[in-house]
């Protein structure tokens, strides 16, 4: 019976032993039971003094831990004295500072009025500097001013003035208003063509700046000094040009009046339309006008011309009646009345009239169409204007009347055909007046040798 319990407890051992060493018993096999229970003993005096081992590693870290802890504690609690200190001194601090501002103020006076007043002026003198033409020659010459200002502006550190600050800003005005009065040259960078450039630039006070005969732009936000997209035509450019290569003297020239704020009505003049964009402008009746005007100063040229042959060709023939010519009307006449000797005087003004009606038609050849060239002419010009103002009330109805320039192609198309037509008629009608003398001397001379052969011819009869 012992002995049976004996082994039922020997194998609990054995199978708690096996538990927590499997890997020793895999290792080392028993090979008895004798030897087993030697080495389980063995294996528990090892993990009894294992576990000593660590509970005494436990309990040396636990007063380490509890060591730092009261460190912390420790620290803790002077750090929060100190944070105590520091707000005491926090609050002692503004209200010195509350008494300091105070005492400021009063110190101040009048003069705090009078720095306000500083302030504001070198504010606008500021801005008016920036916008100066000038400071395209002399950049960041605000940056004085602006120091000052921040100085009597602050409200949270402020800072007084010494006085040569404070005369900075009237020598920065007496500057300004000395370089407005002078014409100078200085080098600096331009952008032409999409390229920064080195250039002499030619400064007109605070109204302008040209380099090269060409206007330039200058942008006060960006402080870059540009050519103009496209530059004015005309006499401006020539009278820059003249002024750029002046070395003394009175040079006559046309600036923005502007200056200062921007060269915007230059900018505008080089908008203006050219004389070919204005005829552009008169469409389809402007160009049937201005073909009807070029086809009359043709017609009337070339009728001045031959008229002007036919003319020579009749004097000589007046200085020589005696031998009638036939590359002449007038000789052509005569030859009517050489030809009929014996007609009676009723007779020969009869051949003479014919023959002088003959010559009519070649002598006044194109006179009428001049004439009515000159008639039409502004009727084409009023036809323009009607469909002009046509479109300029088809544009209002499509889009409003809110924007000029959506009627501006209308009104513009209808003036330049009227100009159009009134600058065609003029010059026809005096033209035709110049080639209609000329063929009525012709006439005239006919006429009348017409009349002296007929009064010769009844004189003889």
């Amino acid at each position: 019976m012992n002995k049976r319990i004996f082994k039922k407890g020997l194998m609990a051992v054995a199978s708690v032993a096996l538990a927590f060493s499997v890997n020793a018993a895999e290792q080392e096999k028993a090979a008895s039971l004798e030897e087993l229970l030697k080495m389980i003993e063995a294996g528990s005096i090892n993990e009894s003094a294992e576990h000593r081992q660590r509970e005494q590693r436990f309990l040396s870290e636990q007063q380490n831990r509890q060591s730092m802890l009261n460190n912390v504690r420790a620290q803790l609690n002077r750090e929060k004295a100190r944070s105590e200190a520091l707000e005491k001194q926090e609050a002692d601090n503004e209200r010195a500072i509350g008494e300091l501002q105070e005492q400021y103020n009063n110190r101040l006076g009048s003069l705090k009025e009078l720095f306000g007043h500083l302030s504001s002026t070198s504010g606008d003198v500021i801005s008016y500097l920036n916008d100066s033409i000038v400071s395209a020659q002399y950049p960041d010459r605000t940056a004085p001013l602006e120091e000052l200002r921040s100085k009597i502006s602050s409200t949270s550190t402020p800072t007084l003035p010494d006085i040569s600050e404070i005369e900075g800003m009237w020598k920065a005005m007496l500057f300004e208003i000395d370089q407005g009065t002078k014409v100078v040259k200085f080098n600096t960078s331009i952008f032409s063509g999409g390229e920064k450039v080195d250039a002499e630039v030619l400064r007109i006070g605070n109204y302008g700046l040209t380099s090269g005969g060409d206007y330039l732009n200058y942008d006060k936000e960006t402080g870059n000094i540009s050519s103009l997209p496209s530059q004015p035509k005309g006499s401006y450019t020539s009278s820059i040009a003249a002024l750029g290569g002046a070395t003394s003297g009175f040079t006559a020239t046309a600036l923005d009046p502007q200056g200062a704020q921007g060269p915007t009505l230059m900018t505008k003049l080089v908008d203006l339309p050219t004389i070919t964009e204005k005829w552009h402008q008169g469409g389809l009746v402007g160009y049937i006008i201005s073909g009807v005007g070029v086809f009359a100063v043709l017609l009337a040229i070339f009728r001045f011309i031959v008229l002007s042959g036919v003319g020579a060709k009749v004097n000589a023939q007046l200085r020589d009646t005696t031998q009638a010519n036939n590359n002449n009307p007038l000789g052509r006449v005569l030859k009517v009345a050489e030809e009929n000797p014996q007609a009676d005087a009723e007779s020969l003004e009869l051949k003479l009239h014919e023959a002088v009606l003959k010559e009519r038609p070649a002598i006044e050849s194109g006179l009428n169409l001049l004439k009515i060239i000159a008639m039409v002419a502004p009727l084409l010009g009023l036809l323009g204007t009607v469909t002009g103002m046509i479109a300029t009330f088809q544009a209002i109805t499509i889009f409003g009347a809110g924007d000029p320039k959506n009627m501006a192609g209308g009104i513009s198309s209808a003036l330049v055909t009227t100009v159009l037509g009134l600058v065609v008629a003029i010059p026809t009608i005096l033209l035709h007046t110049l080639v209609n003398g000329r063929a009525q001397r012709i006439l005239h001379v006919l006429e009348e040798q017409s009349a002296g052969i007929v009064a010769e011819n009844a004189e003889g009869q």
